[in-house]
């Protein structure tokens, strides 16, 4: 990608969408000039254009909420940008994970597929390692680190096995349950989209 490409408005900016490149989240909307926008390049770190303030920002100087970048492309008509983060902590000025909280159409349930709820969880998890509400189970979990969200993982797969040896449906849902809600708060730790794996299924199976 260069600089070059890029259609700034007339006012010299180009909105970049910003998504989280795990969760498939989208976390904000803002604005990039030339400058902020190559400075981005270079840091791999998000910087903005604010409109009211006149100035630029860096995305995290003062909250330590900063995004690292892990990818940015321009649409076909180049422009405006989805810029693909990994954040440290919410986007949102308010302290939450994204700023696109408030709902003007609902999504269809009826429609949903049956893996819906994993895309739900995994965005659950998400907002719980952004905003690490005091109380939640999986806000402790990312608290106490990558030691401890292996040993459950570890703890859950032993049930799993245990509900399976007994031939009893009833245990063995809630603990196949268990154990892929904490893989998933894994993949989270990890920054490993689940997408990817997904991807590795899709490859063996196309082979």
């Amino acid at each position: 990608m260069t600089i070059e490409n890029i259609k700034f408005n007339s006012d010299g900016l180009v909105p970049a969408i910003v998504q989280d490149a795990v969760s498939k989240e989208v976390l904000t909307l803002a604005y990039m000039n030339e400058e902020s926008l190559q400075k981005s390049i270079d840091t791999r770190e998000t910087w903005f254009y604010s409109r009211s303030r006149q100035e630029l920002w860096h995305k995290g100087a003062t909250s330590g909420n900063t995004q690292k970048i892990v990818s940015m492309a321009y649409d076909c008509d180049a422009d405006s940008l989805v810029v693909k983060v990994e954040p440290q902590g919410p986007a949102c000025h308010t302290g939450a994970y994204s700023c696109f909280n408030e709902t003007i159409l609902g999504e269809n349930k009826q429609n949903d597929n049956r893996f819906a709820i994993i895309n739900e969880l995994e965005e659950v998890i998400a907002k719980r390692e952004a905003e690490m509400p005091e109380g939640a189970y999986t806000t402790y979990l990312f608290d106490k680190g990558v030691d401890k969200i292996l040993k459950k993982v570890g703890e859950e797969a032993g049930e799993v096995i245990i509900a399976a040896k007994n031939r009893d449906h009833d245990e063995l849902k809630w603990e196949v349950a268990d154990l892929l809600y904490h893989v998933l708060v894994l993949l989270r730790e990890q920054k490993l989209p689940l997408d990817d794996v997904l991807s590795v299924l899709k490859e063996r199976h196309s082979s």
